[in-house]
């Protein structure tokens, strides 16, 4: 029916099934945007859109093959380097026409068969029989010699001896591909021309398809590929197909509409990005880095180099936080990329520059306020989205993980880790380190004694407040310990003291003689104060408030002592009492502190740490 109509309603036709495709077909849609985005890096929209015109097209050439004879291709299709196809033919070993998946795929390969020279093309066999069968009928009854992929090989070594031309393609290369750079990132390409061309000394010719207008077709012939032979095979074969692949990337970037961009190109890449997302909240800040280090270390185990870049996220101001989580709840899967209307009118200038400027793998962000910009941007990249904290107004299952401690009460789902305590970079091998940097770095009183007392003060946080009686009573009883132990103690306050607390350790300690590290954080902050006083700790004592902070001392193995104060939350509180039944933490009253100090000293009870770590390790190897 369709050979009865006239040329031009049936390609209207095709244009339109195109553009219906690009308004239906979401998830493709979707995954072609992000290539050309990738690739290209502007107009992405407006590219794909014509891609999707020019797919339609390309489907409905398929049923106007047998239409299809000389006299068609003398008016509707022009060729770019008929000298090369001479000069490759000259040669006397043969030639492959080497494509990629670009133009009217299946009326190229009758173009080939019906310019004038023998010409067989290499095929595989497609998923749909029925489709299959007809695709070759077309194809043979215009002169197509084909060989099928799967088991005749050597025609296929016949045909090049006899100096005839075989159609391969570079491109979609698959898990058994060879990896080279395509547009700036590793791809699996098919080598199998470059292998032939080494083995057999046959000529490549890079040929390209593209789309001038309705029914007219540009075939573009590049010169004669020169191999480059050293006799080093492998390292041949990927420079040479580099070479190739460069050449392809300039008429991509000529024809951008031309090129099949719905399949997962960049799928077997030997590297990926990581994007973490920064609210300004340290304790936020780690346990993303934590996550990106354990996805790091994953990565780089299956032979992929891994890049780590934070943005910090700042909005114009607190309307325009609540406006973006209002907007995100509206936004879609896939209506929203190729926009960033919300990002751009709801975060400062730069913050959205430094965005719109990554193309990220993988995000991870930390904060129910990052939840929406975690969510948009995933979905303009197509990146895996790991999300920290339980989202504010979002679904969990718009993400791809989500991380949420048990003292929230996550709700059950396959996507949802549920982890004992926050997130964390503390290990054994990092509290190393930390210790020797801060005694390279700080005024510690050296020798320290056998023993040292970490002293982990924290500060105000919602509705809870340290007070001066309180800490001045664990200062006291810091003070007993030490001296019946005799034992050293190291101090470090955070930024969150208030003037009033931090008055109080100055005073105290300023001149105590067993008080070998004073580190105020709002005057002189040193980066390795937790983690070093962690490493030269064998007890440490921690202020209730920080969930973040007495994780990361659970997670150093050490004995952690954790004191009681009134006005704590009852998250806080649930999060305590777990960490005191599973013997993580041991928690005291103040005024019975030094007694427990000098217990957990002489007894040395068994020292536990969560699992997080490894929960989240496996978590992060299923969405990979």
């Amino acid at each position: 029916m369709l050979r009865l109509l006239p040329l031009w309603f049936v390609l209207y036709l095709g244009r339109l099934i195109g553009e219906l495709l690009y308004y239906f077909d979401l998830k493709h849609k979707s995954l072609a945007y992000t290539n050309i985005k990738r690739a290209i890096g502007q107009d992405a929209s407006g590219v794909t859109k014509e891609f999707y015109r020019n797919f339609g097209q390309s489907l409905i050439e398929i049923f106007l093959i047998p239409k299809i004879n000389r006299a068609y291709i003398d008016k509707y299709i022009s060729l770019e380097g008929q000298r090369h196809i001479d000069e490759a033919f000259k040669r006397g070993k043969g030639v492959v026409l080497l494509g990629v998946h670009a133009g009217s795929w299946e009326l190229s390969n009758v173009i080939c068969a019906n310019l004038g020279f023998p010409f067989r093309l290499f095929v595989r066999e497609q998923g749909m029989p029925r489709l299959n069968k007809l695709l070759n009928t077309y194809r043979r009854d215009k002169g197509c010699k084909l060989v099928q992929r799967e088991s005749q090989t050597r025609e296929l070594i016949q045909a090049l001896k006899n100096n005839e031309a075989i159609g391969m393609t570079a491109d979609q290369g698959g898990r058994k591909g060879e990896s080279v750079d395509f547009f700036s990132k590793s791809a699996s390409m098919s080598s199998g021309a470059v292998r032939i061309a080494l083995k057999y000394r046959a000529t490549i010719l890079p040929a390209y398809y593209a789309r001038i207008q309705g029914p007219y077709h540009k075939v573009i012939i590049k010169p004669p590929f020169e191999i480059e032979d050293t006799g080093d095979k492998e390292k041949d074969i990927k420079e040479n197909l580099q070479r190739l692949i460069s050449i392809f990337e300039k008429l991509i970037l000529e024809y951008p509409a031309d090129y099949l961009w719905t399949y997962k190109i960049w799928k077997y890449a030997k590297e990926k990005n990581i994007l973490i997302l920064n609210d300004g909240k340290t304790g936020h800040l780690r346990q993303s880095q934590a996550v990106a280090k354990i996805t790091k270390d994953y990565l780089e185990g299956q032979g992929i180099n891994v890049g780590i870049n934070d943005v910090e996220v700042k909005f114009r101001n607190n309307i325009a936080r609540l406006a973006l989580k209002l907007s995100s709840c509206l936004s879609g899967k896939y209506y929203c990329q190729g926009c960033l209307w919300c990002l751009k009118k709801f975060l400062i200038d730069e913050t959205y520059r430094a965005l719109i400027g990554k193309k990220p793998d993988i995000i991870i962000s930390c904060g129910s306020s990052l939840s929406p910009v975690n969510f948009m941007l995933s979905r303009e990249n197509l990146a895996r989205s790991i999300l920290i904290m339980r989202p504010t107004g979002l679904s969990t299952k718009r993400f791809d993980l989500v991380i949420i401690p048990r003292h929230d009460n996550p709700a059950k789902d396959k996507n949802i880790l549920i982890t004992e305590g926050a997130l964390n970079l503390i290990d054994t091998d990092y509290v190393k380190n930390a210790s020797q940097k801060l005694i390279q770095s700080s005024p510690v009183g050296l020798p320290l004694s056998g023993l040292c007392l970490g002293f982990l003060l924290g500060g105000d946080a919602k509705k809870f407040s340290l007070s001066a009686d309180v800490v001045s009573n664990i200062i006291s009883q810091l003070k007993s310990a030490s001296l019946k132990l005799d034992a050293d103690i190291l101090v470090t306050t955070s930024r969150r003291t208030s003037k009033e607390i931090e008055g109080i350790v100055k005073k105290e300690f300023q001149n105590y003689p067993r008080c070998k590290v004073m580190i105020l954080a709002n005057e002189k902050n040193i980066p390795q104060a937790m983690g070093g006083i962690l490493g030269l700790s064998k007890i440490v004592v921690i202020s209730p408030e920080s969930i973040s902070m007495i994780s990361e001392a659970v997670n150093s193995l050490r004995h952690v002592l954790v004191f009681n104060a009134p006005n704590l939350g009852k998250k806080h509180r649930r999060f305590l009492e777990y960490f005191a039944k599973n013997k993580y933490i041991y928690l005291t009253e103040g005024s019975e502190l030094s007694k427990k100090i000098e217990e957990v000293y002489l007894n040395k009870p068994p020292v536990y740490a969560t699992k997080d770590m490894l929960l989240v390790k496996e978590a992060i190897k299923k969405i990979l």
